[in-house]
């Protein structure tokens, strides 16, 4: 398994960071990818990356809900450590109406800047998206072309995101423990999805799956996420596993 979408270096796993990951590779967990939020999440995530090395990999971006009055500062910091060293992804970005609309405009045009950093680099962009799959869907119409790819993490839409989500072809959807909560009905949604489009994350410390639900999330839970995507397909755990990990290492270009 890969966890395409985790938070680990934040402090809700300081106290026990090298345990979380020696249960997640006796999980089965292969490789942790971390987001990047703003500009304070920088040198932590870049440290548990140094401590894991070939088995955490960090992205840059700027989260949406960090998108405020500073943002073009914010963009430049992201634009700096670009420029210095390879990321797997730029992500974690996008856009999130949920808690507040008032960076509505910034939030698109961060997302938007971001997206042709991608493009000029050639690496995938990580979609943030909450309550704002039509705004998003509305930007990246803006700048997709087959330059672009990436996924939409932690995706939670109905059907008809779902069919747009698929139609822009080098973009995969990330699923973690929302699909196992019964009130999301996300398995019934996912049924409209080729498992070839699919990835596995948990976006730990947050959404872990039942039974674990309301606890801290980590990635060795991504195994219950993991077999409730196998159920909805109807193979076995070990064959979602196999296409889930092999769509992560193809979009990702994650080869050992």
């Amino acid at each position: 398994m890969i966890d395409t979408h985790s938070h680990i270096y934040l402090p809700e796993f300081d106290q026990d960071r090298h345990e979380v990951v020696e249960k997640a590779r006796l999980a089965g967990v292969e490789k942790i990818l971390m987001p990047n939020i703003d500009g304070q999440s920088v040198r932590p995530m870049l440290a548990v990356e140094e401590m894991y090395p070939d088995y955490c990999y960090s992205m840059m971006g700027l989260h949406p809900t960090s998108v405020k009055g500073d943002y073009e500062e914010q963009l430049s910091n992201v634009q700096y450590w670009l420029g210095q060293r390879d990321f797997i992804a730029i992500g974690e970005i996008g856009i999130d109406l949920y808690w507040d609309k008032t960076w509505e405009r910034e939030q698109r045009v961060v997302f938007r800047k971001q997206a042709e950093w991608a493009k000029e680099k050639g690496i995938p962009i990580v979609i943030h998206v909450r309550e704002a799959f039509e705004a998003v869907f509305q930007e990246l119409d803006k700048v997709c072309d087959d330059r672009l790819k990436g996924v939409f993490h932690s995706f939670s839409g109905n059907k008809e995101h779902l069919h747009k989500a698929l139609e822009y072809p080098g973009f995969m959807l990330g699923i973690n423990g929302i699909v196992t909560f019964k009130n999301a009905k996300l398995d019934e949604v996912l049924k409209g999805a080729p498992a070839d489009r699919i990835m596995t994350e948990t976006d730990a410390p947050y959404l872990a799956p039942v039974p674990y639900r309301g606890k801290r999330n980590q990635p060795a839970y991504m195994k219950n996420t993991l077999e409730k995507m196998a159920e909805v397909y109807g193979i076995t755990p070990d064959e979602m596993d196999r296409i889930t990990t092999r769509n992560a290492r193809q979009l990702f270009a994650i080869d050992h």
